[in-house]
């Protein structure tokens, strides 16, 4: 007897729909699965006839054979354990096979019968909205994840008997309700621009950095608040839209990182990975292709502490989805691509010892080490990175007087109203920010008057600045026009750009 099931997998972070069909017919014993099915997917055969027969249904003592269509896609993870075995107790007159056929199922079973969660369950959800069923079956600690998505229906099943008796009409599930996740909710534990004392430049430029989403490097001695600082900036992001929480979920699910309580992201995230990371934990890669930190800190934040402690192969593999917003693996058998649109912040220490030009402690390296220390850091990776800065040890008579600063929910203020001026700025365009303007952007929204064309035409001959380098501090300007509310871009704004190229100005050593 043939039956065939409804499901799906996930490659990359995009969901296919798949057809478990199985054929039950006369022969020896034995239980194949063909259609390239991955080491976790063959394995499903002993985990399938343990489920069905602990449950107490009858297991076809035939020759059993499963296709997994298309046949010419690579199947991998645990979620087709269940429609497997629905197949398989379909084929051995359970239930009819229409009734099957109505409903899209996925999830991985124990030997006891429970639906055990799996990955993909939000990108799974976003594709079934187009798939000829009536809803979705998933483990039941997926389903607040997938019903986030309002168009699909999201039924959320917990032992194999369960969903048995649903499809025989035997029991009834209430759809998953997602309302209840689309409240942003802050994260207490990023911290506060109040809690830093002093480093008002640092602040400003951060609060430039967040209002445009520009890339940030800061320079300066060991305690002088670059980590601090950076910790700092998901409190003055704007809060995610509905579709960018929906793009950053649907990685953290097929990463397997989405936490049970959180179905949903709703705060810009924050990667901060340890200098000794590899190229494929950063830019994503591996035997089957899984997003780096550069994917999982999509719409939000990947912060690098001691810069030039990481490996240079891995921050050269930054410079591609820093100008693109992507990620491309290409492998023999397939190319995948991870969505990997971040802001980079960054720290550093001037020299190897960390105290070049501190005047409380003297440099104690040589200017070949300083020449060396600062060459880990590539001029096109800098090139990338639209705001330098340095930030310089806080005086002991600032720390001692302990006045608190700025609080972030007034900086956020500020923040939301430049971020409102470039949406409206860029409305029915693919980009939100002033950072992504390409060349085309800049010269429709950026117009220069003739006076600030030659002071920053000065600028760029006495710094040497690169093309590059030009068009970012004409994006950065634009941003500080944005935060004053004005529509003109004028010398004032373009000379605090200029200020914030600070490693354009640093004389070789």
């Amino acid at each position: 007897m043939l039956a065939t099931a409804r499901s799906g997998v996930v490659i990359g972070i995009e969901a296919f729909p798949v057809e478990v069909q199985v054929d039950v017919s006369q022969g020896l014993p034995c239980f194949n699965i063909v259609g390239l099915p991955e080491g976790a997917v063959r394995e499903s055969r002993e985990r399938v006839k343990a489920a069905i027969k602990n449950c107490g249904y009858p297991f076809p003592t035939q020759r059993i054979t499963v296709n997994l269509a298309p046949a010419d896609i690579k199947k991998e993870g645990t979620g087709l354990d269940l429609p497997i075995a629905m197949a398989v107790l379909c084929a051995a007159g359970v239930f009819p096979e229409k009734v099957l056929l109505r409903y899209a199922t996925v999830g991985e079973l124990s030997l006891d019968g429970t639906v055990k969660p799996t990955k993909g369950a939000l990108p799974l959800s976003l594709a079934a909205r187009s798939w000829p069923v009536e809803g979705l079956l998933v483990p039941g600690e997926n389903a607040a994840e997938a019903a986030v998505v309002a168009e699909a229906r999201i039924f959320p099943a917990h032992h194999l008997s369960e969903v048995v008796e649903f499809l025989l009409q035997l029991r009834t599930i209430e759809p998953a309700d997602g309302s209840i996740v689309r409240n942003p909710v802050r994260n207490p534990l990023c911290g506060d621009f109040q809690d830093v004392i002093g480093q008002e430049h640092a602040k400003r430029a951060l609060e430039v950095a967040a209002a445009g989403g520009h890339n940030v490097l800061m320079v300066g001695p060991p305690g002088s608040g670059k980590t601090m600082l950076a910790r700092r900036i998901p409190s003055i992001l704007p809060p995610l839209a509905f579709e960018e929480a929906l793009e950053t979920t649907a990685i953290y699910s097929v990463a397997g990182l989405l936490h049970p309580d959180q179905p949903l992201i709703t705060e810009r995230p924050f990667c901060a990975p340890h200098h000794t990371i590899s190229d494929a934990g950063l830019i994503g890669g591996g035997a089957v292709p899984r997003p780096g930190q550069v994917s999982l800190a999509h719409n939000g934040v990947l912060f690098l502490d001691e810069l030039p402690e990481f490996k240079k192969n891995v921050l050269e593999g930054l410079r591609q989805p820093m100008e693109d917003g992507v990620v491309t693996i290409s492998r023999a058998s397939l190319t995948l691509t991870f969505p990997a649109r971040f802001s980079l912040v960054c720290a550093q220490n001037p020299c190897p010892c960390g105290h070049l030009g501190d005047p409380r402690k003297p440099c104690s390296c040589t200017p070949k080490q300083i020449a060396f220390y600062r060459s880990r850091i590539s001029g096109p990776l800098l090139d990338r990175i639209d705001i330098q800065i340095e930030v310089p040890a806080v005086p002991y008579g600032e720390l001692s007087a302990a006045r608190l600063g700025e609080s972030s929910e007034t900086v956020r203020e500020r923040v939301l109203k430049a971020r409102s001026v470039q949406e409206d700025r860029f409305h029915g365009l693919p980009i939100h920010a002033n950072s992504r303007m390409s060349s085309r952007e800049i010269r429709s929204f950026c117009r220069l008057s003739r006076d600030c064309t030659l002071f920053l035409e000065s600028m760029a001959k006495k710094l040497g600045l690169s093309a590059r380098a030009y068009h970012r501090i004409i994006k950065i300007a634009r941003t500080i026009a944005d935060l004053e509310g004005s529509s003109d871009i004028f010398e004032f704004h373009l000379a605090e750009a200029v200020q914030y190229r600070s490693l354009d100005r640093t004389p070789p050593v």
